[in-house]
């Protein structure tokens, strides 16, 4: 016959499932709750890791002086340190003055695909906030017929393909001045929910960096340039034929050199005033630089005389393309304030001597103005309107 529980067992019995039960909730809720510290940890490592290397990124272009320098570290690193799959910016140029003073000042965007220019701020699509503020980012998925013309060479990265953007303004004193664009193969990175104080913070300090590296570019390109007739001045050439001999050396290609005079330029003063020998300046400069590659550089040399350095030209097709300046300016008659006036140039050519590799470069550019010279002398001498060339030897 089984005898009956006492009351006072069973009770303890009941305590101790109880007591180990609520050990296990709370051994269950240490767990998470270590699981989650853990989590937390490894965010916070994670964060300062991203903040570390933003913040030597952000010194890295701060700290650069010029402009390739500054978008070669922009498009190198930023997608590093962001994680990211296409980075590319776009800069409002109205008149292209941009494009051209970088261009003169021997920066090749063939190297910078991600770098795009837009004529008005208008073409960047961003809208402003509410009774006139600035523009918002744009964030959201990527779209190939709204965002394809932003992202040019990374709609696809490998297999890659990007799923998510980030239009964000560059402002300038509240002016917009363009756009930095992130993209991601991750659709959920860049949402319309995100916050968006982050990539703020980091295109103003884009936008200030490209503000002064192209202030600073620009007042160099004043430094180098010809104010009157916006060619080069003859700083500028003295320091390009010496890179270009021995860019010449080290690639193997010819160079030639033109020394071009205005003829009888005090008649055209005296007949026309300072004011029409200056528009004869400007429209010589004009012509000359017509008949030029972009690779060729044009300065002038002061008062009424011009340079121009062929690249990879011999003296032959140096020969050539003088002659056509020198046709297109006596050709067609200049049209001055007050009246039109026929104007005609001699010119001197003459190309990089034969021996050139065995002397000093500083000698060699020397040698190559002063046989120019030389021959524009004879082109004078032999009544002027006239192209002579003679090698440097």
């Amino acid at each position: 016959m089984s005898q009956p529980i006492s009351p006072v067992s069973g009770q303890q019995g009941s305590d101790a499932r109880s007591q180990a039960a609520s050990l296990a909730r709370l051994e269950a809720e240490n767990q998470a709750l270590r699981a989650r510290m853990a989590y937390l940890l490894e965010q916070l490592e994670r964060n300062h890791d991203i903040m570390g290397r933003h913040q030597a990124f952000d010194l890295e272009i701060v700290g650069a002086a010029t402009f390739p320098e500054l978008i070669g570290t922009i498009f190198r690193t930023l997608p590093v340190v962001s994680e990211l799959d296409g980075v590319t910016l776009s800069l409002v140029d109205e008149g292209d003055d941009i494009l051209v003073v970088m261009e003169k000042l021997g920066v090749d965007f063939s190297l910078f695909p991600q770098m795009l220019f837009v004529q008005h701020p208008e073409e960047l699509g961003f809208m402003p906030a509410g009774e006139g503020g600035p523009p918002l980012p744009l964030l959201g998925p990527f779209d190939a017929a709204v965002h394809g013309t932003r992202f040019p060479v990374s709609a696809t990265v490998g297999e890659l393909v990007l799923r998510s953007v980030a239009l964000v303004p560059l402002l300038r004193n509240k002016r917009l001045i363009g756009s930095l664009n992130l993209a991601s193969s991750d659709s959920a990175r860049f949402t319309p929910a995100l916050g968006t104080d982050f990539v703020k913070h980091m295109a103003s300090i884009i936008a200030i960096c490209l503000e002064n590296v192209i202030s600073n570019e620009m007042l160099k390109y004043i430094g180098l340039t010809d104010a009157l007739t916006g060619v080069y001045n003859r700083r500028y050439i003295d320091r390009r034929l010496l890179e270009e001999i021995a860019r010449a050396r080290r690639q193997q290609y010819c160079i030639a050199c033109m020394y071009i005079d205005i003829d009888h330029f005090k008649k055209v003063n005296d007949t026309h005033g300072h004011q029409g020998g200056d528009e004869v300046l400007r429209e010589v400069a004009a012509r000359i630089r017509q008949e030029l590659r972009r690779s060729d550089a044009l300065g002038r040399f002061g008062g009424e005389e011009f340079v121009v350095l062929l690249i990879d030209a011999d003296l032959d097709s140096a020969t050539f393309v003088a002659e056509r300046i020198r046709a297109s300016i006596a050709g067609v008659p200049f049209d001055l304030p007050a009246a039109q006036a026929s104007v005609s140039v001699s010119i001197g050519v003459a190309s990089l001597p034969p021996q050139s590799d065995q002397l000093p470069i500083e000698v060699v550019a020397q040698q190559l103005v002063a046989h120019a010279d030389q021959a524009l002398y004879q082109a004078k001498a032999n009544g002027r309107n006239l192209v002579v060339s003679a090698s440097a030897s």
